[in-house]
C-alpha cells in the first residue's frame, strides 16, 4: 500500500518563514550593505569593499574589547556552571521545599536586564547602597565608578546573581531524569558520594550542561544592558565589552560603515565559538555514550 504524503503543512509554516525574513534577513542585508560602503551624508554612499573589515582587524580598540569580553565570559562560565551544579545537587528532590526552591531560583530570571542593572547600580553606591555603605563602614575602599577592579567584581557578581539560577534549574532537571535504580545500585556497591556524582550524576547531566554552557556563553559574550547601566563601560574603558563598544561606534560616533562591519564580525565570532563549543561537547557526549 502506497503511503500518501501531504505537503499542505508547509503552508502553515510559511508565515513563520516570512516573519523571520522580515525581522532578521532583511535587517541583516542592510547591515551587510552598510559594511561595504561609506557616506559623507545626504544619503549618498560609495563602495569601499572590505576596507572597514581590514581596519577593524588591525584595531587595537577592537582587540582590547575582545580581550575583555573573553576574560569576562571565561570567568562567568568558570563560576556559574560549577556553582549551578552545586546548588542543584543540594536542592530538595521532592516535596514542598522542592517547589519553594524552584520558585526562588526562578525569581532572578524574571527580572528584566535593565532593572537588574539599576538594582546593582543603587546597591553598590557608597552613599545610599546597602553593599557600598556596608563595605565603607567595614573600612573597605570600594567604589565601582572609579576603581576598575571594583567595577569588574560588581559586574561579575551581578551576572552570577542573575544567571546562576538558569544553570541550577537545568542541572536540577537533569538530576531528576536519573532513574532511582542507579542510586540503589551505587548504595549496594557502597559507592562514595563523589563516585555517585562522577560516574552517575555528571554523565547524566552532560546534555543539559551542554545547553547551559552554550546559553551562558552566548549571553555573556553579548552582554550589554547590565554593565552599561551600572558602569557605562567605565571607569575609563575597563568594562567596555564588545557590545558596548559597538553601540558607542554606531550611535555615539555614528560611524555606520565600521559599526556594520563590527556587528558582522561580532555575529560571526559568536556563531563560530558556539559551534566549536557544541561540536566539542557533542563529541564528548558520544564518547561517554560509547
Amino acid at each position: 500500500m502506497q503511503k500518501t504524503v501531504n505537503q499542505k503543512a508547509w503552508f502553515l509554516v510559511l508565515p513563520v518563514f516570512l516573519l523571520v525574513a522580515f525581522s532578521a534577513v532583511i535587517p541583516l542585508m542592510t547591515v551587510v550593505n552598510y559594511s561595504v560602503q561609506d557616506t559623507f551624508g545626504n544619503n549618498q554612499f560609495f563602495w569601499v569593499g572590505l576596507e572597514w573589515f581590514s581596519e577593524l582587524l588591525h584595531s587595537e580598540r577592537l582587540h582590547a574589547a575582545l580581550g575583555r569580553q573573553i576574560v569576562f565570559s571565561s570567568i562567568i562560565l568558570a563560576i556559574e556552571v560549577p556553582l549551578g551544579v552545586f546548588i542543584a545537587l543540594n536542592m530538595p528532590q521532592k516535596g514542598l521545599w522542592a517547589s519553594v526552591c524552584l520558585v526562588l531560583m526562578a525569581l532572578p530570571l524574571l527580572i528584566p536586564w535593565n532593572v537588574v542593572g539599576t538594582i546593582w547600580q543603587i546597591f553598590g553606591r557608597v552613599d545610599i547602597g546597602l553593599l557600598g555603605h556596608t563595605l565603607a563602614a567595614l573600612g573597605i575602599d570600594y567604589n565601582y565608578t572609579q576603581d576598575p577592579l571594583d567595577a569588574w567584581v560588581t559586574v561579575i557578581v551581578m551576572d552570577v546573581w542573575h544567571w546562576t539560577s538558569l544553570v541550577a534549574l537545568l542541572a536540577y532537571a537533569g538530576l531528576q531524569s536519573i532513574p532511582q535504580a542507579y542510586y540503589q545500585a551505587a548504595k549496594i556497591d557502597q559507592a562514595s558520594r563523589w563516585s555517585v556524582f562522577w560516574f552517575i550524576e555528571l554523565p547524566k547531566m552532560q546534555g543539559v550542561l551542554m545547553i547551559a554552557i552554550l546559553i551562558r556563553f552566548m549571553d555573556s559574550f553579548m552582554i550589554y544592558t547590565e554593565p552599561f547601566v551600572v558602569t557605562g563601560g567605565g571607569p575609563g574603558n575597563a568594562t567596555t565589552f564588545l557590545s558596548i563598544d559597538l553601540v558607542k561606534m554606531a550611535l555615539g560616533q555614528f560611524d555606520l560603515g565600521p559599526a556594520a562591519a563590527f556587528s558582522l564580525m561580532y555575529f560571526l565570532t559568536v556563531m563560530l565559538v558556539s559551534w566549536v563549543f557544541y561540536t566539542v561537547m557533542t563529541n564528548l557526549d558520544k564518547k561517554a555514550g560509547l
